[in-house]
């Protein structure tokens, strides 16, 4: 596991250690702050990240510390502030109906690789929406009779066995 693997992100913002070996032994967790402000802050950095860092009373009595800060006198992990975002589309991407949606979403992909490879539609030379419209009409017939060709092709037999 690496670094933002080991910790778990509940949703008050507050990222609790979690090591290898499972529970931490005393619950330590990585604040934004650790004192109040007169001025309230968000604890958005200019690289819209948001960095959490562990207390330095916690880091110095965990076991762990030689593992996961050797060189630092306490634990820090930034997260992006567009984290939430991305957990939620590696959510989507484990379920059935993406895996559907991405092998649909090939086969489209490639007609119009194959269009605009070997047919040549890199551009358009027709003018206008209705021109385009007539020109990758035309593309697409031109597709479907090399598709059809091929399939006729298959299934006829081979004379002489």
């Amino acid at each position: 596991m690496n670094g933002e693997e080991r910790f778990l992100h509940d949703v008050l913002d507050v990222l609790i250690a979690e090591p290898e070996g499972g529970e931490p032994p005393a619950r330590q967790t990585l604040e934004l702050y650790r004192r109040r402000f007169a001025t309230p802050r968000d604890g958005i950095n200019q690289d819209n990240t948001l960095r959490y860092r562990a207390s330095l009373t916690d880091c110095r009595a965990c076991e762990l510390k030689p593992q996961c800060c050797p060189n630092a006198p306490v634990r820090k992990v930034t997260r992006s502030v567009f984290e939430g975002a991305r957990d939620m589309a590696r959510a989507i991407a484990k379920t059935d109906a993406y895996t559907a949606s991405r092998r649909q979403r090939k086969k489209v992909e490639m007609l119009f690789a194959h269009l605009k490879r070997i047919l040549k539609l890199d551009r358009l030379h027709l003018r206008g929406p209705n021109g385009a419209r007539d020109e990758f009409h035309l593309a697409a017939t031109a597709q479907n009779l090399r598709k059809m060709a091929k399939l006729y092709v298959a299934k006829q037999p081979i004379p002489g066995t």
